[in-house]
């Protein structure tokens, strides 16, 4: 609680220590960002988090701290796989493990001799996640591809973009990290829910085609119903001039999401353009989406910033990252940490009265008895350089 008894902001982030999942521990086998960063949201919120690297990455790297946000918060070992020793050391940590998170290509887990059938039997109550791009099964399963493609064959791509113009690809958000870490971590916690009941663990197969599917299922009936039009035509994909991006005099932007007539009210006034056409007709849109940008167009950003200031207009700054690190409603909130130097956001959705202490960079982790790994087993391991 702050002085004044009110909720502190920060409270969601020292909270208790451990976080609603203590207890919890995971093995991530290391892989491109959707796996971290679904490793990263269980540690955000209390797993205990052991990410297994390659021998030669982590001893290239020492003991100096991870410095990717990704890996915030977890230990990490090196482990060859591929060899008779190191698969058996990973199936005795497995069986301490309650979540193994693998991104390999379907099959891949097999033939090293760790996947869901290995380890569940030194530990049926395991969780096994699994992410790839197109799933374990299908025509595509043993194909290359990446979020741009997966989306693709979603049919998500083709309704982002402006009208008349390429789809656009929104960076590596909607298939990687929504559509596959964030359905994986989802799909996890939904496994270990079904454990409590019937104390056996599964498999989870969170591919990226499927998550991104999903994330668009109002826009796949829109579409079928006739609600939503091609790309760029509509309501909410800068089809329409009150929900888009303008330029002001500095060359900055600023974000008008003025849809309810209470607030399109608000910015017609806070412009000063109360003589625009109706904005109900649609053949009106070219002429308000005009005069709008050349209004926004005649001032600074900070201008408009405090025109609009404390208005339901819906018009906000268009800020990059570092200003967003220190816009005063995510100061207020503490929306971002600064965690080793770094600045990063804090662990979402916030469980108020519930949460982690210890955000902190990715260390190495020496002692692995409590994961059934001895140290004299560990030393041998060492020596043969299975284990770093």
């Amino acid at each position: 609680m702050s002085r004044n008894g009110d909720p502190d902001p920060k409270e969601h982030v020292r909270g208790h220590a451990g976080g609603p999942l203590a207890g919890v521990r995971v093995l991530e086998l290391a892989g491109l960002a959707p796996g971290p960063f679904a490793g990263m949201m269980l540690a955000d919120h209390g797993a205990e988090v052991l990410r297994v690297d390659r021998v030669a990455t982590v001893a290239k790297n020492g003991d100096r701290p991870r410095t990717d946000v990704m890996d915030r918060g977890k230990r990490t070992i090196g482990l060859d796989l591929k060899s008779p020793e190191g698969v058996a050391a990973f199936k005795e940590l497995a069986a301490k493990a309650d979540v193994v998170i693998e991104v390999f290509r379907p099959g891949v887990a097999e033939r090293l001799g760790i996947g869901p059938d290995d380890l569940r039997a030194v530990n049926e109550r395991l969780v096994y996640g699994r992410m790839t791009g197109w799933g374990q099964d299908g025509p595509l399963a043993q194909t290359a591809g990446h979020d741009i493609d997966y989306i693709a064959i979603a049919g998500v791509l083709s309704t982002l973009g402006r009208e008349g113009e390429k789809p656009t690809p929104p960076i590596n958000i909607l298939g990687d990290f929504a559509g596959g870490g964030l359905m994986l971590a989802y799909g996890v916690l939904l496994a270990l829910f079904e454990r409590e009941r019937t104390g056996v663990g599964q498999v989870v197969d969170a591919a990226m085609v499927d998550g991104a599917a999903i994330l668009f299922a109002m826009f796949y009936q829109g579409a079928q119903t006739g609600f939503w039009g091609p790309r760029g035509t509509n309501l909410l994909d800068t089809g329409a001039p009150m929900y888009d991006t303008y330029e002001t005099s500095d060359g900055r932007h600023l974000a008008v999401g003025s849809l309810e007539p209470a607030f399109w009210a608000e910015l017609v006034s806070r412009t000063g353009l109360t003589d625009l056409p109706s904005r109900d007709d649609r053949a009106n849109w070219p002429e308000i989406r005009e005069r709008l940008a050349t209004a926004f167009l005649s001032k600074t950003r900070a201008e408009w910033e405090e025109i609009f200031e404390g208005s339901d207009a819906c018009v906000s700054p268009v800020l990059d990252m570092d200003e967003a690190a220190r816009h005063p409603h995510n100061t207020a909130r503490g929306t971002f940490v600064e965690v080793g130097g770094v600045t990063q956001p804090v662990p979402a959705p916030r469980l108020m009265g519930s949460g982690r202490s210890d955000l902190a960079q990715a260390t190495r982790l020496h002692d692995l008895t409590s994961w059934g790994l001895p140290d004299d087993r560990a030393k041998t391991l060492r020596e043969a350089g299975v284990l770093a």
